[in-house]
């Protein structure tokens, strides 16, 4: 269980890390101060989990890596977060469309992990689906403002959104290891909670007066590290400092 338990504290621990670091890029640049230091607090408390779940990685690896050394000296092919959280800001509309998708999602896995027989990610959970019920209750204020909005805040996030939807398949895919884990208890079994999702997403997208975006072929690789470009980009800013001064301290 040490190394299939290991790649799952990686996916959850990725995930946030990865998107946190893509919030923290707005900070100074938002369209206004309000959503400067919503969209900072949210970075935060994303990186806060990941940091968790990685120690949790760690442990389980049981090599002697904690949560700073996974985080900045692992390179990218190692990263096991999904397609979605490393998608480039773009305009404000499209970072909203992306934390339309995934908060809504990570807040019904985190509900589901609170029941999770691991009492160490269990008690993450229980903390972390607090900051992410607002994390989506933000993001789904913000769709409907947007959308609902002038005819170019509208257009703009319908754009976004029909980015972002090729990523969401990705959300619910279960593999192998993946289903060692949930059938002991321990991992969230989310293709249990996709109808939810959609209802969910649906409800928004209906008050946004926005249009669900067409299926197509689902972009997925990031849980075995086949990920975009863009995550390369991503790494190499925010690895610079600890890579550049080996040793160093916060």
């Amino acid at each position: 269980m040490g190394e299939a338990l290991y790649d799952y504290a990686l996916r959850l621990g990725d995930d946030s890390l990865v998107l946190g670091q893509r919030l923290s890029e707005w900070c100074g640049h938002a369209p206004m101060l309000e959503i400067d230091l919503s969209l900072a607090n949210v970075a935060l408390d994303l990186i806060g989990q990941s940091t968790h779940f990685l120690k949790l990685a760690g442990e389980a690896e049981g090599k002697g890596r904690d949560a700073d050394t996974l985080a900045f000296h692992r390179d990218v092919l190692d990263f096991r977060n999904c397609l979605l959280v490393e998608q480039p800001n773009g305009d404000f509309a499209q970072t909203i469309a992306r934390q339309f998708l995934f908060s809504n999602w990570q807040e019904l896995l985190f509900r589901e992990l609170m029941h999770s027989k691991l009492e160490v990610i269990a008690a993450i959970a229980a903390k972390a689906v607090k900051e992410v019920t607002y994390h989506t209750r933000l993001a789904n204020e913000w769709m409907v403002r947007l959308g609902d909005g002038t005819a170019e805040s509208h257009a703009r996030v319908a754009d976004g959104l029909d980015w972002m939807w090729r990523f969401a398949d990705e959300l619910f895919a279960v593999d192998a290891a993946l289903e060692t884990l949930i059938g002991d208890g321990i991992a969230a079994d989310m293709r249990l909670f996709r109808g939810e999702w959609d209802i969910r997403v649906d409800k928004v997208l209906a008050d946004a007066t926005l249009e669900i975006p067409k299926p197509r072929r689902a972009a997925t690789g990031g849980r075995i590290g086949h990920h975009s470009e863009h995550l390369g980009h991503l790494l190499s800013e925010m690895q610079f400092l600890p890579r550049a001064y080996p040793g160093a301290r916060w």
